[in-house]
C-alpha cells in the first residue's frame, strides 16, 4: 500500500465550500467524504505531479440519511434540492454551484442490466465504495484531514495507470452494461490502460451494452470527446467487440484501404481525425469521427459502376449515415444539423482560379457564419493531419482563408434574406400571387447576385425578375466547388 502522506497538500487546492459541507455534517454528528471522479482526478494530479487540477463536479457520500441532510442545511438557510431521495441523493447549492450528497448505500440485485432492483442505506463508507465500478473510482477523500480512504487499492492503480474493476469484472459488467463503455472512456480520458482481466471481461460481456439506453450511450460518447485522444477509447471498443454494437457504421471502415494520400484505412483515418479536432469542440470532434464514414459504401457504389478506386460522393452518403447514427442515439436537432452540415461540406478543393462567385457559393453553404467557417477549416485541418502523410495545414488553405475574409468584409448577399427585395415587393411589382414562383425567382436573383454583387439593388433585382418571367427556367447552376473525391 502506498504512503499517502505526501497527498495531504492537495486539500489546499479545493474550494472552501467543500470544507463547509463536511464541517456542517460533522457538527450534526455525521461523517462525509468526497467521492467519485473528482477524487480520482485529484489523486492522479497529486501522484503524478501534473500541477493541474481539472474542472470537476464534487460529490459527497455521507452516513446521514437524506432527510437529515436537508434538515441540517435548511437550518442554515442553504438551498437544497431533493434530487433523488429514493436513492439517498440531495443537492446542496452554494455560491451558484451544485454539490450532490448521497447517503452510503448498498445496491440490491441488478435485474435489468442497468439498475439495482433495490437499495438500502448503510453506515459504512466501505460498503458504499464496494458497489462502485472501478478501483480508481472507489476512493474516498477526507476534506478536513487530507487523507484518502482506499479499501480497494485504487491509489496503487492510479500510480501504475490501470483501470481495474472493484471485485470480479464479469460481475461488475453484468450488473450495469454502461460500465463497458465507461471503462474504455475513462482509460482514454486518464490515459490509462485497461487491465487484462478487465479487458477480457468487457469482450465477454459486450452483449450487455444492448440493455443500455441510446441516451446514455450518447452521454458516454460525448464524455469520450473530452479525452485528449478519443481514439484510445474507440480502439478499446473495437478490440472488445463493442464497436459493431455501438457504432456499426464506423466499424465498416476497418481495413478499407485508401489511396496513396492516406497512410491509414478509413476507420483509423476517422478516429485520428477525431483526435486532431479541437478538444474544446465535442460536436466538431464527432463530425471528424464520422467525416469519412460514408467511404466504404461509396466505394461499393463506385465498384458497381466500374470505378472502384474512388469514394464517389462519400461526403453526401456520410452525412446521411451520420444523421442516422445521431438520430439513433437521440442527439438534439441542433447537433444533428451541425454535424451533418460539417460532413457534407468538408470536401472542397480550392484553387486560385476560383472566381469570387465560387467563393460566395461556398460561403452560402454555411450561411456565411464565421464560427461555422472556422470549424469547417478546423475539420479540414484535422482531416489532413489524420491522413498520416500530409501536414495539418497547407499554404493553399491559408490563401483560401484570406480570400474568404476579404469577401466577407464586403457587403455580399449570401442568402435570399440578404437581397434588397422581398417576396411582398415581388408580388406587388409583378402582380403575382403567393406560390412557388416567388421562391424560385428569389433564388434566381440570388444566383445572379452571387456572381455580380453590384446587382443587389431594388432596381437591379427588378430587372432580373423581369428576365426570369420572360424566360422562366431553373435556377442557374453555380460553379461546382465540390470536386475533390
Amino acid at each position: 500500500m502506498r504512503d499517502d502522506s505526501e497527498l495531504k497538500l492537495i486539500g489546499k487546492s479545493l474550494p472552501g465550500d467543500l470544507k463547509f459541507i463536511v464541517e456542517t455534517l460533522e457538527r450534526a454528528g455525521h461523517k462525509a467524504y468526497l467521492v467519485g471522479g473528482a477524487v480520482r482526478d485529484l489523486a492522479h494530479a497529486s501522484i503524478h505531479s501534473t500541477g493541474h487540477i481539472p474542472e470537476m463536479d464534487f460529490d459527497f457520500a455521507t452516513d446521514a440519511p437524506p432527510e437529515k441532510v436537508i434538515s441540517v442545511f435548511s437550518a442554515l438557510r442553504v438551498f437544497t434540492i431533493p434530487t433523488g431521495l429514493q436513492h439517498g441523493t440531495v443537492t446542496v447549492v452554494l455560491h451558484d454551484t451544485n454539490y450532490e450528497i448521497t447517503t452510503y448505500r448498498i445496491d440490491g440485485e441488478y435485474l435489468d442490466g442497468r439498475h439495482p432492483g433495490s437499495i438500502r442505506f448503510s453506515s459504512s463508507i466501505d460498503e458504499d465504495l464496494s458497489r462502485r465500478d472501478f478501483t480508481v473510482n472507489a476512493i474516498a477523500y477526507d476534506v478536513l484531514t487530507g487523507e484518502f480512504h482506499d479499501p480497494f487499492g485504487g491509489m496503487d492503480d492510479i500510480a501504475v495507470k490501470i483501470i481495474r474493476t472493484v471485485g470480479e469484472p464479469g460481475a461488475r459488467f453484468s450488473e450495469d452494461g454502461l460500465r463497458l463503455m465507461r471503462a474504455c472512456r475513462i482509460a482514454a480520458y486518464m490515459e490509462y490502460e485497461i487491465e487484462d482481466h478487465t479487458l477480457n471481461a468487457i469482450g465477454e460481456c459486450r452483449e450487455m451494452i444492448k440493455k443500455v439506453s441510446p441516451e446514455r450511450i450518447q452521454e458516454e460518447l460525448l464524455k469520450l470527446m473530452k479525452a485528449k485522444n478519443p481514439s484510445v477509447g474507440i480502439e478499446y471498443f473495437r478490440e472488445t467487440g463493442l464497436l459493431p454494437l455501438i457504432l456499426p457504421e464506423l466499424a465498416e471502415g476497418v481495413e478499407i484501404d485508401q489511396n496513396e494520400y492516406h497512410l491509414y484505412d478509413v476507420y483509423r483515418h476517422n478516429i485520428y481525425a477525431c483526435d486532431a479536432a479541437p478538444l474544446d469542440k465535442p460536436l466538431l470532434r464527432l463530425a471528424a469521427l464520422f467525416h469519412d464514414v460514408g467511404k466504404p459504401r461509396s466505394k461499393d457504389y463506385a465498384r458497381r459502376i466500374g470505378n472502384g478506386n474512388v469514394f464517389y460522393n462519400h461526403e453526401v452518403i456520410g452525412a446521411k449515415m451520420a444523421h442516422g447514427i445521431l438520430r439513433r442515439l437521440r442527439f438534439s436537432n441542433h447537433a444533428m444539423t451541425y454535424i451533418t452540415d460539417m460532413i457534407k461540406n468538408h470536401m472542397f478543393y480550392y484553387t486560385e482560379e476560383w472566381t469570387d462567385g465560387a467563393v460566395r457559393r461556398f460561403l452560402r453553404k454555411i450561411d456565411g457564419d464565421p464560427e461555422l467557417l472556422r470549424d469547417l477549416f478546423a475539420l479540414r485541418k484535422a482531416d489532413r493531419t489524420a491522413s498520416g502523410v500530409r501536414k495539418g495545414d497547407a499554404t493553399i488553405l491559408e490563401k483560401f482563408r484570406r480570400r474568404i475574409e476579404e469577401i466577407m468584409e464586403k457587403d455580399n448577399a449570401l442568402k435570399v434574406t440578404d437581397l434588397k427585395i422581398d417576396g411582398n415587393t415581388i408580388m406587388e411589382r409583378f402582380a403575382l400571387k403567393p406560390g412557388r414562383i416567388i421562391g424560385e425567382m428569389l433564388n434566381y436573383m440570388l444566383e445572379k447576385v452571387l456572381d455580380s454583387p453590384e446587382l443587389n439593388t431594388p432596381e437591379g433585382l427588378i430587372k432580373i425578375g423581369e428576365e426570369f418571367l420572360h424566360n422562366p427556367k431553373p435556377v442557374p447552376p453555380g460553379e461546382d466547388v465540390e470536386i475533390l473525391i
